[in-house]
């Protein structure tokens, strides 16, 4: 199946941004979700979504499940229930585009609210990409974010952990890779956190 992307002027496109915040974070074994536990000050997640805010590409949806970010008030996103969350992150990646679809998205740029260094740039750089798919680099090795067209939607997984991730293993044709600054690092575990909250003055975005 050919997808063209590029059918509109540059500039018409309405992008929306979508930050993944719905898992359990089973693998934290520290005290509470690993979203809401502190690095430099600001939640993991806070830290997330603000510089999604930052890049200025667009709305910024944030899709919640196992647990209420509670993030401040002074940051303007569309916050969305999963209530599907523990069936997987494609179902996550569902309530974002439907929200985003709400919103007039002709595509998203999706990230991870684990992942607190993602630099403002990558989202930017991202989201100015026109292929269907574009997915971030870091050193070579694809991470986060991913954009994605509002014509590849529909090829998505509806199950499973997966969210795009066998959608760009089985349609490398429709993919581009963008090199992009920040880390991609992401909180997993308790020594994940450990590690960042000692370097976190040298990886903020």
């Amino acid at each position: 199946m050919a997808i063209d992307a590029e059918t509109e002027p540059d500039g018409q496109e309405r992008t929306v941004v979508v930050v993944l915040a719905g898992g359990a974070g089973s693998r934290f074994v520290g005290p509470g979700h690993k979203l809401t536990t502190a690095v430099d000050g600001r939640s993991v997640a806070e830290r997330s979504v603000m510089s999604a805010c930052a890049a200025a590409v667009g709305p910024v949806v944030v899709v919640t499940g196992a647990v209420d970010l509670s993030l401040p008030g002074h940051i303007e996103v569309h916050v969305v229930h999963n209530p599907d969350w523990a069936q997987g992150q494609s179902t996550s990646l569902r309530v974002g585009i439907a929200e985003a679809e709400r919103l007039g998205a002709d595509a998203i740029v999706v990230g991870l609210a684990d992942q607190p260094f993602i630099d403002p740039d990558a989202w930017r750089q991202i989201a100015a990409a026109r292929s269907p798919i574009a997915v971030a680099t870091y050193d070579g090795k694809r991470r986060n974010p991913v954009r994605l067209h509002r014509d590849v939607w529909s090829l998505l997984p509806t199950r499973g952990d997966e969210g795009a991730r066998s959608l760009i293993r089985l349609r490398a044709d429709l993919v581009q890779e963008v090199p992009c600054p920040g880390s991609p690092a992401d909180i997993d575990t308790l020594e994940d956190l450990r590690t960042w909250q000692n370097r976190s003055s040298t990886n903020s975005p």
